[in-house]
């Protein structure tokens, strides 16, 4: 990773390596804490600007809603400290940026009672290109369907963007990574496809766009921008279950997120997805994506925060 000069935290900017927090911190032991995926990119005039900003921090402070954190600070503060912190660091960034919110619980009490340590918020940015690779957004990965499901909904809160749920996605990750793969489909309890370990998912099959329901999801920010060009585009849109067996007779498949941003399905269980090659829909998306998080396509300008 390479470090930028600041982060903010609790309201002040602080040295990238002074940003540390003590051992007891509450949510490192208990797992109480919640984020968000952002991404700044470098567009037109050569300038920076964070894409669906208001979008991703109202997701902030619904996760910490849903699991009981009373953030100290609004949803404007919390854009405004992004658009500050991206500022102080400008001279750290030659290419795309990855914002990272964390609210968490700190230092200052154990123990199962939430309500007893304080309430912190950090902000980080770093420098982050293609999530899975140059490679893998022009070329596909291949992927394995985990033996690990979705969260179930009767015990976890999947609407949240909370710590605790990654450890669901990091073993589905570990287990593809280990067997070969470069990424894994996860599949709800039922046996319906949810999501990848840390994207979510759409099929093509006969001209149609598929995308799987949000029961056992987040509610994908990039999903919904890619359904929004989509239909700007003329193309038919349908949010329903999926099969793993649909999944591999699909035309194409891709992962959305806002790190992988649009990234191809060469393959699922060593089934080509379509001919094993980036189909023509997914490029066509790919290309109004970047178009529009670049400042190029000016119906979509208003999904961006530019940086003076």
């Amino acid at each position: 990773m390479k470090e930028a000069k600041y982060i903010w935290k609790d309201g002040q900017l602080v040295e990238w390596k002074n940003a540390t927090v003590h051992i007891l911190t509450h949510t490192l032991h208990y797992g109480n804490g919640v984020f968000e995926g952002t991404r700044a990119y470098k567009g037109k005039n050569s300038k920076f600007a964070i894409f669906r900003l208001q979008d991703h921090t109202k997701r902030l402070i619904d996760s910490c809603k849903i699991t009981a954190l009373k953030c100290p600070y609004t949803q404007e503060q919390l854009e405004q400290a992004q658009i500050e912190l991206l500022r102080a660091n400008l001279d750290s960034f030659d290419g795309n940026v990855y914002i990272r919110p964390l609210v968490y619980l700190g230092y200052g009490a154990m123990g199962m009672d939430l309500r007893k340590p304080p309430v912190n918020v950090a902000i980080a940015a770093w420098e982050w290109g293609a999530y899975l690779g140059e490679d893998a957004i022009n070329n596909g990965i291949k992927v394995k369907t985990s033996s690990f499901a979705r969260n179930s909904v009767k015990s976890t809160l999947n609407k949240a963007k909370a710590v605790s749920n990654y450890l669901n996605s990091q073993m589905a990750k570990y287990e593809a990574l280990e067997c070969g793969f470069e990424e894994a489909l996860m599949l709800d309890e039922n046996g319906f496809v949810a999501e990848g370990s840390a994207e979510c998912v759409f099929i093509v099959r006969n001209g149609v766009l598929i995308t799987p329901p949000h029961d056992y999801a987040l509610e994908s920010i990039t999903q919904d921008t890619v359904v929004q060009i989509a239909k700007d585009m003329g193309i038919s849109v349908v949010e329903r279950r999926i099969t793993r067996d649909e999944f591999y007779i699909a035309d194409e498949a891709f992962f959305t997120g806002t790190a992988a941003e649009i990234t191809p399905i060469a393959s699922l269980d060593f089934r080509n997805i379509g001919n094993g090659q980036v189909g023509e829909m997914t490029k066509a998306l790919q290309k109004r994506f970047f178009d529009i998080v670049q400042g190029r396509d000016e119906k979509f300008d208003h999904f961006l925060t530019y940086i003076d």
